[in-house]
């Protein structure tokens, strides 16, 4: 089972200074390394608390000096907030950069504060995706931005430089948040990349739609998913309860005002999370909390361990990403967390198919 660390950049409550987020980052993904984790997994996202990795090829660039066996995942490339060819080169790049340790992520992005902070509108993020993901594909694959009159996106016949160091065929992944960019992973023929925020029934039956999907679409069997959860792994359940839960929960109010969800502002290409809005609306923030806190790993390890497993009763075989550091929880936590995790719960994991 492959598993890899998320990195959110979140500097919870301001309390630290940004430069403390990122070195505190920096040194997670190094032990991550060192404990064996099989990736990491930076985000992108700009301009305000939530999380601050504004480019992860940058990042990642960085790190590929650092580190020497562990992969090197973007978590996600949003798709609508960059140049298609500027993507592909910064691909092929930190390809060369890190020996072939590059997996590519993408996704559409979903706050509004950052679409406007671009100055794009929000309700182009489908197309732009659509538009951008099989012309980035493409040109990882031949080496040359191919001549497109796309709308968003026009553009001329481009030789990419430094060529593509090997094929990326079974190293992308596509976020799947909403359905419709599940059906999209699919027909790209990418890996879905899910969080942990609903009940394990209801993931299930995101993967199987994902499942069939990619089966219209493409020959062989379709890859496993790869779930994200917010961790937090304590010798005690009675730390696990005082420690990671409330940072799970500080966590999920975070997610809640970032992306506005109990906003009526979603445009078009996002017609599913109004009904969202009002499900969480007539739930109510604190029950809402407490069913986000419910499905994520947070206990001791043989408590995480139940957890993956019950998951895995109801998915099918998957692949983990977990964070460690948010919510307000401080660089000791973060790492004590992980190493306890990488101790007793990993070797686990692994034994899975």
């Amino acid at each position: 089972m492959k598993v890899g660390l998320q990195q959110v950049f979140q500097n919870h409550g301001r309390a630290v200074s940004d430069g403390q987020v990122v070195a505190e980052e920096i040194a997670l993904g190094l032990l991550a390394e060192e404990l064996g984790f099989d990736e990491l997994w930076p985000v992108e996202h700009h301009f305000t608390d939530y999380a601050a990795c504004p480019d992860n090829t940058q990042y990642l660039s960085y790190m590929a000096a650092r580190t020497s066996t562990i992969k090197l995942a973007t978590a996600a490339v949003i798709l609508p907030w960059n140049q298609p060819v500027r993507v592909a080169e910064k691909l092929s790049l930190l390809d060369h950069l890190c020996g072939g340790r590059t997996v590519f992520g993408m996704g559409r992005g979903l706050a509004r504060c950052e679409y406007e902070g671009m100055g794009i509108d929000m309700a182009e993020s489908r197309q732009r995706f659509d538009e951008a993901a099989p012309m980035i594909l493409a040109a990882l694959e031949s080496g040359c931005m191919g001549k497109s009159e796309a709308e968003h996106y026009p553009q001329a016949a481009t030789e990419i430089r430094p060529a593509p160091l090997a094929s990326f065929k079974d190293r992308i992944y596509a976020v799947g948040m909403s359905p419709d960019s599940v059906v999209a992973a699919a027909r790209l023929g990418a890996q879905v990349l899910l969080f942990s925020n609903r009940p394990d029934e209801a993931l299930a039956e995101v993967a199987a739609t994902y499942r069939a999907t990619f089966r219209e679409h493409h020959d062989g069997e379709p890859p496993a998913p790869r779930v994200c959860d917010f961790m937090y792994c304590a010798a005690t359940e009675a730390a696990a309860k005082t420690v990671g839960k409330p940072a799970i929960a500080n966590y999920f109010v975070s997610v809640m005002n970032h992306y506005e969800l109990l906003g009526d502002h979603f445009p078009k290409g996002y017609h599913t999370y109004p009904q969202q809005s009002a499900a969480l609306q007539a739930a109510g923030k604190d029950k809402a909390c407490a069913d986000y806190v419910a499905v994520q790993c947070c206990g001791t390890p043989d408590q995480i361990i139940e957890r993956l497993s019950a998951r895995r009763e109801a998915l099918g075989e998957y692949e983990l990403n977990v964070a460690v550091r948010y919510g307000g929880l401080n660089t000791e936590q973060a790492s004590n967390s992980l190493r306890c995790f990488a101790a007793e719960v990993l070797p686990v994991l692994r034994t899975w198919a």
